[in-house]
């Protein structure tokens, strides 16, 4: 028997591992996936219109593939807004004044009148193509995501400790290297649970941004939420029941590949001189890290990421301060900038309003509904608040539990509302009961989890240190939640309930109109007239119920939540 020389270590170090082996197969597996879903793009969009799609469930795991693909790329630009918009409204104080104001109404907007207004640019960038009214829809996407992360990312940057920033600047790091090394992994536990949410909120919508229904326009792309619309529409419970086992399927493999890893990976940026008693395991994590394959892809990245926090821009012989003459002038021509851009717009929705005028009675029918959603939206929220924050602050603090519990609240907060229409029609015909009270519940069935999401995040962020020493003092009870749970937990709640009240108000256009068959519920709301002007065509009036929806948005933004979060930011500051 021949015996074979040993391999030496040298050889050894290049033969592939079986972390690498894994890395090949998820790499590999993504692009082959990418690439047949881009080959349905060139087709003829005629080929998506009318009553194509079928429900043979052969073909639904296309469908879940087509969807997920989606709801990533939108993730990948939300990333990337967020990590623009939101940086450059919390560096910038002159930004800010126009940017912060401009969240408020771009999350105010629903999702339908985005979709309204955009779907025929869309489409004319690829004439007679599907692929503009899959761009159509991952934007739809993308505005679902969007706002959450970017009004999360802002908050964490307006809310990183003084006592780091210092560290940064004695260290040398500049502006880029502190983002990078400082402030990007302060927010990056709560940007995380964000992004999550906004996985999940992405699939809440995701039946109105597959399934394309503007006045004549109908397409219905391949995905869950066609699926979901067309079994709604012949009362297919069977189909409906495919498409719950689908979208299950699709969170857990994001969870697994996506967040469980990154959840993990952000445990090593916890503000805290301990590290955490039971960290966060993924076996993901564990390939990602150990795999050479992805060292070699990811390396030419890190060089250029590290050559970039050393590279200071030349001064040019400039002075470093600004005059602070320049400075009041520069503000001169901000202000100025602004107040010009506002003439503009008022100028414009006048010119609209001139040459298409609405009458008293419709102004005030769509704010009297307007009125009626906010009741429901206040009432909600807060019932919402009372429930989820002391359990958010429960799971947070428990590792291991959020463990499991971080899958199971993902689906939850993915589960369209309309997939309970059957029921929840169905039981409204047969009690005779009131739509207007019975539909609410459906408003907040989403956008709920904003709050615990956002509540965990902050308990998994609680330092250590402030755990024992209120352990130490005995500090336990109604004093233990009073001085040290919710204090530690404000700022992320209050981020939670912005954008779960913007998301309600937005739910409020699928919720207040519920459908089964033949059975038509409608509740007296704001949604409810801006999704029958919407499937009518009327974009008048969907212009009128968008404009009062964002008025009464921004206006309980200002007065409830705009105080709530600066008084969060100047308190956790001084914590």
């Amino acid at each position: 028997m021949r015996i074979l020389p040993p391999v030496s270590i040298e050889a050894r170090r290049l033969l592939p591992s079986r972390w690498d082996v894994l890395a090949a197969i998820l790499v590999v597996g993504f692009l082959v996936a990418f690439a047949d879903v881009s080959r349905f793009l060139v087709h003829p969009l005629s080929s998506i219109s009318g009553n194509y799609l079928k429900l043979d469930p052969a073909d639904l795991p296309g469908y879940a593939l087509r969807t997920a693909l989606r709801m990533l790329i939108a993730m990948g630009a939300s990333l990337v807004f967020t990590f623009t918009y939101a940086t450059w409204a919390a560096k910038n104080p002159r930004a800010g004044t126009l940017l912060v104001p401009l969240l408020d109404i771009l999350q105010s907007v629903p999702i339908l009148s985005f979709l309204s207004i955009t779907i025929v640019w869309f489409l004319s960038l690829s004439p007679g193509k599907i692929l503009g009214a899959e761009l159509a829809c991952v934007f739809t996407i993308f505005t679902g995501q969007a706002w959450n992360m970017a009004f999360s990312f802002y908050q964490s940057l307006r809310t990183v400790p003084e006592e780091l920033e210092e560290a940064g600047r004695m260290f040398g790091l500049n502006a880029w290297a502190r983002f990078w090394r400082i402030e990007a992994p302060f927010a990056m536990p709560s940007l995380i649970w964000n992004m999550m949410m906004s996985m999940s909120g992405g699939w809440f919508f995701v039946t109105l941004s597959e399934a394309i229904s503007v006045g004549k326009t109908n397409i219905a792309l391949p995905g869950v939420g066609s699926w979901i619309a067309v079994a709604i529409a012949q009362k297919n419970l069977p189909a409906i029941f495919y498409a719950i086992g689908a979208m299950l399927l699709v969170i857990l493999i994001y969870d697994q590949l996506l967040f469980r890893p990154l959840v993990a990976w952000a445990d090593r940026f916890r503000v805290s001189s301990e590290p955490s008693g039971e960290a966060p395991q993924s076996w993901a994590l564990t390939v990602y890290r150990r795999s050479r394959l992805l060292d070699l892809i990811t390396a030419p990245f890190e060089q250029m990421m590290r050559w970039s926090y050393n590279w200071h821009p030349p001064s040019f012989g400039l002075k470093a301060a600004v005059p602070e003459a320049n400075s009041r002038a520069s503000d001169i021509i901000w202000y100025t900038l602004l107040a010009l851009l506002g003439a503009l717009a008022v100028w414009r929705i006048t010119i609209f309003f001139a040459e298409a005028p609405f009458s008293r009675s419709d102004v005030a029918t769509a704010f009297g509904l307007g009125f009626i959603t906010l009741i429901r939206v206040i009432v909600l929220i807060a019932i919402a608040s009372a429930i989820w924050t002391p359990v958010g602050i429960y799971v947070g603090l428990r590792p291991r539990l959020t463990a499991i519990v971080q899958p199971v609240a993902q689906f939850l907060a993915a589960f369209p509302n309309n997939l309970l229409f059957p029921l929840v029609v169905s039981l409204i015909v047969y009690w005779n009961a009131s739509p207007d009270i019975w539909l609410s519940p459906l408003i907040v069935l989403g956008t709920q989890w904003y709050i615990l999401f956002n509540v965990i995040a902050g308990a998994t962020t609680m330092p250590q240190e402030l755990r024992d020493a209120a352990e130490n003092f005995s500090v336990h009870g109604w004093l233990w939640w009073r001085k040290v749970a919710l204090p530690a937990v404000f700022p992320f709640y209050v981020t939670g309930a912005i954008t779960a009240s913007g998301g309600a108000w937005n739910a409020s256009i699928a919720a207040e109109v519920a459908s089964w068959g033949d059975h038509t519920l409608h509740a007296h709301g704001l949604g409810a007239y801006i999704a029958d002007a919407v499937n009518a065509g009327d974009f008048r009036h969907v212009l009128l119920g968008t404009i009062v929806m964002s008025f009464f948005v921004v206006v309980v933004n200002r007065l409830l939540w705009r105080p709530l979060y600066w008084y969060a930011e100047r308190k956790y500051r001084l914590t």
